[in-house]
């Protein structure tokens, strides 16, 4: 029983430590919460305060803000009112403007108008005149046909004819005053350049003609030579296609042939066979094989020196090969060879002085007469055959033509044409170039004076100065001065197209007018 008290005391016990407990922890959160309440209250006013500080400063932010555009406003629109006043101000004086210039226009309108209604006036009496004066020129003119008895038409036929020919004398004087101005003015520059040519380019003088002839060193070797039933002469004959004459001619054995390379094979092959003194015709194989070789070689080194001295590039091996063999051709005594390289120096000075390209030309004065190298082989001139190797062998088309026209087979057509021409007549013509043979050189002359003589109103004509100039008499009395001068370009041109010679020649036209009375 006690343990049963004991146990309901232990229990209340436990009961009312629990009940004082949760009363305890009951004040303490409730104390807690009216801390927390208090403590939220505190924070809620401080934000509606912050709130409130934020939202003043907001209004007091937009009320600027607003402040600002409202003057800035402000300010432009006075900006644009001024520019609008402006505006006004200049459409109110171009108004103004335009008035007084509509108002000037009216004036000058009703101007035109009374100057038309004079006008008009004026021409209803200018034909009213003109009428009347028609008539009385008509009148006048009945008049002069009755007195003079020739009749309009004829009048003015014969007025047309007096015109034209006093036309034709005035225009043969301005024609003979031009061309004597052109021709002073061209000569003097064309004497420059040629002259400035010849100064720098000093060419050889021809001494003597190329001949070949081998001389011997005694008549016995002639029959050496012969051989044995003239085996060793066939042999030679039969090698190097030349003929061989022996003849009464004293230490001398002349080679002839058409061929100059071959005759110059002959020539240093039968030095050197009377040289080493065996002549056989095994011997005369073997050396002429030989030298054969060697002039091959030396034809060709020949055509690279003379690009080389020249100074052009880019010619083809075989026309390069074509220049060479021009060393053993000859002109008129003088060496082709030589003469190419002489033209083509005095085209490159004359083209440096007249601006154009120096080298082209060089290029066209060396290749000129390429032609002579195998014209003896190809039909034709070798002006003609020189443009055709050169179009074969890929040469610009302006130096084809610059050949084939250097000797006016065909028209000349451009500057470096002209200038080849030049260039040639001047190597050619130049002092100690050239030697031409007697026969040609008379019927030269002999050619200009029949070309003179065959022009109406000549009375004689004369070749002088190794005809280099034709002098020409007239007849007074059927030809007058403009006519002389006229006379004068004629033959020029006639001797210019039916003749070939170096150089120019000078026409020289002279009428001469005799006054001849008698003292009694």
């Amino acid at each position: 029983m006690l343990l049963t008290q004991l146990v309901i005391v232990a229990l209340a016990g436990v009961i009312a430590g629990a009940v004082i407990g949760i009363i305890v922890r009951k004040k303490i959160s409730e104390k807690k919460r009216d801390s927390a309440e208090d403590y939220s209250r505190q924070v809620v006013l401080e934000a509606k305060k912050q709130a409130e500080t934020i939202r003043k400063e907001a209004q007091l932010q937009a009320k600027d803000r607003l402040y600002q555009m409202k003057l800035d406003f402000e300010e432009e629109t006075r900006s644009r009112r001024k520019e609008l006043q402006g505006q006004e101000r200049r459409l109110f004086q171009k108004e103004e403007t335009l008035d007084k210039k509509m108002q000037q226009l009216e004036q000058r309108e009703s101007l035109l108008q009374k100057r038309e209604v004079s006008l008009a006036n004026q021409e209803k009496d200018l034909n009213k005149k003109g009428g009347e004066l028609n008539g009385l020129i008509e009148e006048e003119r009945r008049k002069l046909e009755r007195i003079s008895g020739v009749s309009a038409g004829e009048a003015k036929e014969m007025l047309v004819s007096s015109m034209e020919s006093e036309a034709r004398h005035e225009a043969s004087k301005l024609i003979k005053r031009i061309e004597a101005e052109t021709r002073e003015i061209s000569n003097r520059k064309a004497q420059e350049i040629l002259a400035l040519a010849i100064k720098r380019y000093a060419g050889e003088y021809v001494a003597e003609a190329s001949v070949s002839v081998v001389n011997l060193p005694n008549d016995e070797m002639k029959g050496r030579i012969i051989g044995r039933e003239g085996r060793n002469i066939r042999a030679l004959e039969a090698a190097t296609g030349v003929d061989l004459i022996i003849d009464d001619t004293p230490e001398a054995v002349v080679l002839s042939g058409f061929n100059p390379i071959r005759r110059e094979v002959a020539k240093v092959a039968l030095e050197r066979l009377i040289e080493d003194g065996r002549i056989h015709p095994a011997r005369i194989e073997e050396v002429v094989e030989k030298v054969s070789r060697e002039v091959e070689v030396d034809i060709k080194e020949a055509g690279e020196q003379a690009t080389f001295d020249i100074g052009v590039h880019g010619i083809h091996p075989e026309l390069i090969q074509l220049i060479g063999r021009l060393k053993y051709r000859a002109s008129y005594a003088q060496n082709v060879l030589e003469h190419s390289l002489e033209v083509a120096f005095l085209c490159g000075i004359m083209a440096s002085e007249l601006r154009l390209d120096a080298k082209k030309a060089k290029r066209i004065g060396l290749l000129h007469d390429i032609g002579k190298a195998i014209d003896h082989e190809v039909e034709g001139t070798h002006a003609l055959i020189g443009a055709d190797l050169a179009r074969k062998y890929g040469e610009p088309d302006e130096v084809v033509d610059a050949i084939a026209a250097h000797h006016e087979d065909v028209q000349a057509a451009s500057v470096m044409d002209v200038l080849l021409q030049a260039a040639d007549t001047l190597s050619g013509a130049r002092p100690g170039a050239r030697r031409e043979m007697f026969e040609s050189y008379v019927k030269r002359l002999e050619d200009m004076e029949r070309i003179a003589r065959s022009c109406k109103g000549v009375s004689k004509s004369y070749a002088i100065q190794a005809g280099r100039e034709l002098r020409i008499i007239v007849e007074s009395d059927r030809v007058d001065d403009s006519e002389a001068s006229m006379i004068c370009t004629e033959i020029a041109k006639k001797i210019e197209k039916d003749l070939s010679y170096p150089g120019q020649i000078k026409v020289t036209v002279i009428r001469e007018t005799r006054a001849i009375e008698y003292a009694k």
